[in-house]
């Protein structure tokens, strides 16, 4: 399964365990590539003076780039402790307000936005709501810009093979043998499958950004302490898969490894007014 596709009987209680250590989540995610926000001044038309609504802005890990480009931010979090962790940080921003709330019941302004933009957190909002919903906050000609991140093979390949037996173990949800996606097979036709059947928006525009980032073995426990899936784990379960990846870590990688994210920015937007 894609890292951007939880399943739908589990998606809203999953969505929830994010908030349950908010300062964890700031400190270990990691935030997005600077292209991705080069590209959206150029596909999504991001500037200064945007007026932009940010879906699931989570600590704000996408919310201050686009604060710091001069975008005027409205950004809705359900999260009451996620979203009071991105009060404080982007507190230096007047033109950002953070709303605790979730987008799917959350009333629309009568001043249509230029973007709605969502990283990581797109896949979290109700199917049946989301895709229309952005289109009505939108002006006519207005981008929707959806970020979603995957892990792929690359970085320390080897580990991510033997980690696996670790989570056979103490996760039975795993499926046996399960190994990571090379970036050319991973396809996400699905989204704009989605924004097809919506028929609210035009053709959509892909673009993709493979990173990696190296973790110490107590920086990788904390970045999986907020994965959704990993905090929905039994207690005893969560523990010992992690005392399992940390000596596995340490005891065949020196301490470190590295994981390769991919980032994929998918923008359309809506038709423009009629002249």
């Amino acid at each position: 399964m894609r890292d951007d596709t939880p399943n739908e009987t589990h998606r809203v209680h999953l969505s929830r365990t994010f908030d349950e250590d908010a300062e964890l989540y700031d400190r270990a995610r990691p935030g997005y590539p600077p292209e991705l926000f080069d590209d959206l001044t150029e596909v999504a038309g991001i500037g200064p003076g945007c007026r932009v609504l940010e879906v699931g802005a989570g600590t704000g890990k996408a919310t201050l780039p686009l604060a710091e480009r001069g975008c005027r931010i409205t950004a809705v979090e359900l999260g009451a402790d996620m979203a009071a962790v991105a009060r404080r940080n982007l507190a230096a921003f007047e033109a950002v307000e953070i709303v605790t709330a979730d987008f799917e019941t959350w009333p629309l302004p009568e001043e249509p936005f230029d973007a709605v933009i969502s990283a990581t957190a797109f896949h979290w909002i109700d199917p049946a709501v989301r895709m229309t919903k952005a289109a009505d906050a939108l002006r006519p000609g207005g981008a929707l810009a959806v970020v979603a991140t995957q892990h792929v093979a690359g970085g320390s390949e080897e580990f991510f093979v033997e980690v696996q037996d670790c989570y056979e173990r103490f996760d039975p949800a795993t499926p046996p043998g399960l190994r990571l996606p090379a970036v050319e097979d991973v396809d996400t036709s699905d989204h704009e499958d989605e924004v097809v059947r919506s028929g609210r928006f035009g053709p959509v525009v892909f673009r993709r950004y493979e990173w990696d980032l190296t973790y110490t073995t107590a920086e990788y426990l904390e970045v999986l302490r907020t994965y959704s899936g990993h905090r929905a784990l039994p207690p005893t379960a969560r523990e010992r898969l992690l005392e399992c990846i940390a000596g596995l870590i340490d005891r065949r990688y020196g301490g470190r490894v590295t994981k390769r994210y991919l980032t994929e920015l998918r923008v359309s937007r809506t038709a423009p007014a009629l002249r």
